[in-house]
């Protein structure tokens, strides 16, 4: 372990204690678990990496309930579509679900249930839903992701202007879909710098001519760290530095604002096991549930259990954030996706 390491270690360890004393968990309500035991299972249709995540989660969970989980994992896009022609169908399957884009589709078909947690009433405003579809367990933090070894420090961009120099043409990619990928991107833009300035900003970047890869987010960061581009622009920060504290040569860009998207958890209308459903998302949210996050490398939502890497989320990092939510995705998804097929197909 590298000092640095055991430096961010002694901190996360200290903020956590200080957290677990300075204030009572939240009271999950008896009558919950005791209906929750009685059902005795639950399915969870999860977007999250099974073996970092999603096990050690389940086996808690059991542990802690002695409630069975069954669950199944695929991407956003693969979630939502199971989950809306389930409810079509009449046979819904599922309990709680976790997405990062789609919910506003589930919602205006009526596939899923409104719900209040007292743990998930203890998340910042940004990071719960007012009109009680979602809750979030975790953040994604979007920046660029460079190569440390193509890129001399003197070139690594330090403002969105930066990205417009010459010295950048051809040298970039990005996926084309989705909030990780150039929608994503354009829609911190327009929300930060609002739509007049932020247009003439987008055209100057499609100047650019910004390499485009169907792949994962983190595929096109470990072709970045492989030197196939020497620059990424929508990558999840916390894959960047994991790959750096093994040694890739990459690192993450700390662009102002930085596109935020919380990571969602919602529960199922007509699900078989409601208070099972219910209960494991209570248990996400709890200080227990979110130290998993924490341990996994995730950037938990709670403010009271930070991530390893405390630098990772703007509160610590020293940058400012545009929190993209279902609600603002459902009203400017669209707009995002033309502009980007109109300026950069």
């Amino acid at each position: 372990m590298t000092m640095l390491s055991i430096i961010r270690c002694a901190a996360v360890t200290a903020c956590t204690l200080l957290a677990s004393t300075g204030a009572n968990a939240a009271e999950v309500s008896p009558e919950l678990i005791a209906k929750a035991r009685q059902e005795g299972q639950l399915t969870y249709y999860t977007d999250l990496i099974v073996d970092q995540i999603v096990r050690p989660l389940v086996s808690a969970f059991e542990a802690k309930y002695g409630i069975k989980v069954t669950f199944t994992r695929g991407d956003s896009q693969v979630n939502s579509v199971k989950l809306l022609n389930e409810y079509r169908a009449g046979r819904v399957m599922s309990d709680v679900f976790g997405l990062t884009s789609g919910l506003h589709v589930l919602i205006d078909a009526g596939a899923v249930r409104q719900f209040t947690t007292a743990n998930g009433d203890e998340l910042p405003p940004q990071y719960r839903d007012p009109d009680r579809y979602w809750v979030s367990s975790h953040l994604f933090v979007m920046t660029p992701g460079v190569n440390t070894s193509l890129v001399p420090p003197a070139q690594r961009p330090k403002s969105y202007d930066d990205l417009l120099a010459p010295y950048w043409k051809d040298k970039m990619v990005w996926k084309p879909n989705d909030l990780s990928g150039g929608p994503g991107f354009i829609g911190n833009v327009l929300l930060s710098m609002g739509e007049e300035r932020g247009m003439d900003y987008l055209r100057k970047l499609a100047g650019q001519n910004i390499n485009k890869v169907n792949a994962s987010a983190r595929a096109i960061l470990d072709q970045v760290i492989a030197g196939e581009y020497p620059m990424a622009l929508q990558i999840f920060n916390h894959h960047a530095a994991i790959s750096k504290d093994k040694g890739a040569p990459v690192d993450w860009l700390r662009l102002s604002p930085a596109t935020v998207n919380p990571g969602l958890v919602g529960l199922t209308k007509n699900a078989p096991h409601p208070n099972a459903g219910l209960l494991f998302v209570e248990f996400m949210t709890s200080k227990e549930g979110q130290q998993l996050f924490q341990k996994a490398n995730y950037l938990p939502a709670r403010p009271d259990v930070p991530p390893l890497t405390p630098e990772l989320i703007p509160e610590q990092g020293g940058f400012k954030p545009t929190v993209i939510t279902p609600a603002i995705t459902a009203k400017s998804q669209e707009h995002w996706d033309k502009v980007f097929a109109d300026l950069f197909w």
